[in-house]
């Protein structure tokens, strides 16, 4: 998935008071952390025309950031550090959000999510279901707007943003692949950091930052 991660940022905003952009980055941080990896050549990806009927990505070797126990031990670190500045809610909030990606990403990624180091991996394939994973990921992220916008200044700008988002996504499904590992990864980091100043903006223009859920 791509923009289906950020329905938990969406969702869990008011519960423990973290910035939408710090969820953004949560939900993303084992990909943020995939791209430097990849670039460094210390995670592998290849681009395989056809490897799914969604994605040429062929995620080979991914232990570091997308095995199930990595990704625990992630939102541990994360929403440990994450509690100095938000308080242990804020911190739990940020873990679920990081922990998220792998539970998010298991239904459309084919057996390429190890369990752990690069051993006993698991996926459902409906990356080869184009329209399916489409829907679900539009479901997923539209489902964590809803939430949102119940308590948005203005609702109507946050849902323009999440059609935005939608289109971002549908457009990596037309346009030809990048031409090689490394520089889709650094567009993916640009993406991703990309993605997270455009909902401090739309947070801080039309959401409504300052309240939370009593804690």
């Amino acid at each position: 998935m791509f923009v289906g991660h950020y329905g938990p940022s969406f969702a869990l905003r008011r519960t423990g008071g973290v910035p939408l952009w710090v969820l953004f980055l949560a939900v993303q941080f084992v990909d943020v952390l995939w791209s430097i990896l990849v670039m460094a050549g210390v995670e592998k990806v290849r681009l395989t025309e056809g490897f799914t009927a969604s994605s040429p990505l062929d995620l080979y070797y991914m232990p570091y950031t997308h095995s199930l126990t990595a990704s625990i031990s992630w939102a541990l670190i994360v929403g440990w550090l994450g509690s100095f500045i938000w308080g242990r809610r804020g911190g739990v909030v940020i873990g679920i959000c990081v922990l998220s990606h792998w539970i998010i990403d298991l239904p459309v990624h084919v057996a390429d999510l190890p369990l752990w180091g690069n051993e006993y991996k698991v996926g459902f394939g409906l990356w080869n279901r184009p329209v399916i994973a489409f829907v679900l990921e539009a479901g997923v992220l539209l489902g964590g707007v809803a939430i949102y916008a119940r308590h948005a200044r203005a609702k109507l700008p946050i849902w323009i943003f999440a059609i935005v988002m939608l289109g971002i996504q549908y457009s990596n499904t037309i346009l030809p692949p990048p031409e090689s590992p490394t520089r889709f990864a650094l567009m993916a980091l640009t993406s991703y950091f990309g993605l997270a100043a455009a909902a401090w903006f739309v947070e801080k223009k039309w959401g409504n930052p300052t309240q939370t859920l009593v804690q």
